[in-house]
C-alpha cells in the first residue's frame, strides 16, 4: 500500500463504523513498532508527530523523511500526520516532507480566531491534496483533573458552524477526554458525542485515548469517533520494559542496549495490537 490521506482513511472508517489508531511516534523504535503491529493486524494506521515534541528532535527534517519512507513501503494504508500543529513554519515543513495530513490546533484562541487560523491551513493544505483536522473545545491536560465544565466541552451547534466555515476533514472534540494521565475515572459525555456527530456528519477525533476503558472506546466508535489518539499508554508500556530490564540485573544488562530496545518494542507492539483490536480496525486494510 502507500501513504493515504486522513480524509480517505476516516471516511472509510466512518462508513464501516470502526476507529483508526493515531499513534504518536517520538522515536524510530516507536515508528517501526507501530507500523509492524498494524501490518500484523492488517489495519490502516495513523502515525503522527506532535509539534510539541519537535523541540527534542534536532534533525526533524531527517526524521520526517524516514517516517515518510517507511510509511510508503508499508503493506497497509498509512496516514502521516502532524499532531497539534500550531505554527505555519512547522506545517510547511511537514507539507514539504510528504505528510498527508495536518492538524491545526487553534482551540486555545477565541472562537472566531480559531476559525480564521484553521481555515488558513485548510486553504493551503487542500490546494495540494492534504487533509486537515481541526479542534473545537478545551481538552484537559495531564496536569488537570478531568474537565467537566460544560463551557469547556464542544458545543454541537457551534461544531456545525465551525465545520461549515473551516471546511475541515475531521474534528477533534472535547467530551470529558484529557491528554496524558487521567486523575479519577474517565467519564465521556456520549450524548454530546452523538449530538455532535449528527450535527456535523464528519469523522470525529478523540484525543487522550490512553486511560479510557475499552468498552468506552467501542461505544465512542459506534457514535462517530473515527480517529483515536494514543501516546501515553505506549510510553507507559515502554517504561515498564525499562524498569523490568533494570530490575533483572543492572550490572549485566546496563550494557545490553539491544536487549532493552527489544523489550520496549515487545511491550509497545502488544499495546498497539490490543488497541487496534479494540478500535475495530483489524483486517480493515484496503
Amino acid at each position: 500500500m502507500s501513504i493515504v490521506t486522513l480524509k480517505d482513511a476516516l471516511n472509510r472508517a466512518k462508513k464501516d463504523k470502526y476507529g483508526i489508531g493515531a499513534f504518536n511516534i517520538s522515536s524510530f523504535t516507536f515508528l517501526e513498532t507501530v507500523i509492524e503491529a498494524a501490518e500484523a493486524k492488517r489495519s490502516p494506521v495513523i502515525v503522527q508527530i506532535a509539534e510539541g515534541h519537535i523541540a527534542d528532535m534536532p534533525r526533524f527534517d531527517s526524521f520526517c523523511k524516514a517516517v515518510v519512507n517507511m510509511a510508503s513501503s508499508a503493506s497497509i494504508p498509512v496516514v502521516v500526520h502532524l499532531d497539534h500543529g500550531q505554527t505555519l513554519p512547522i506545517v510547511m515543513i511537514c507539507i514539504q516532507n510528504g505528510f498527508s495530513s495536518i492538524m491545526m490546533d487553534a482551540s486555545s484562541y477565541p472562537y472566531e480566531e480559531n476559525i480564521k487560523k484553521t481555515k488558513e491551513i485548510v486553504d493551503i493544505c487542500h490546494s495540494v491534496g492534504i487533509s486537515v483536522e481541526g479542534e473545537l473545545g478545551t481538552i484537559g491536560g495531564a496536569e488537570a483533573n478531568i474537565v467537566r465544565e460544560e463551557d469547556a466541552f464542544t458545543n454541537p451547534d457551534e461544531a456545525l458552524d465551525f465545520v461549515n466555515k473551516t471546511q475541515i476533514d475531521a474534528l477533534a472534540i472535547s467530551i470529558g477526554n484529557v491528554h496524558g494521565n487521567y486523575k479519577g475515572e474517565p467519564k465521556l459525555d456520549f450524548e454530546r458525542l452523538e449530538n455532535i456527530s449528527k450535527a456535523t456528519n464528519l469523522p470525529l477525533v478523540l484525543h487522550g485515548g490512553s486511560g479510557i476503558y475499552d468498552d468506552d472506546f467501542r461505544k465512542a466508535v459506534t457514535l462517530g469517533i473515527c480517529k483515536i489518539n494514543f501516546y501515553t499508554g505506549n510510553c507507559k508500556s515502554a517504561g515498564k520494559a525499562v524498569m523490568d530490564f533494570v530490575k533483572e540485573d543492572p550490572e549485566k544488562n546496563g550494557t545490553d542496549l539491544m536487549k532493552l530496545i527489544k523489550g520496549i518494542r515487545k511491550n509497545v507492539y502488544e499495546t498497539v495490537c490490543h488497541n487496534i483490536d479494540v478500535f475495530g480496525s483489524s483486517n480493515k486494510a484496503w
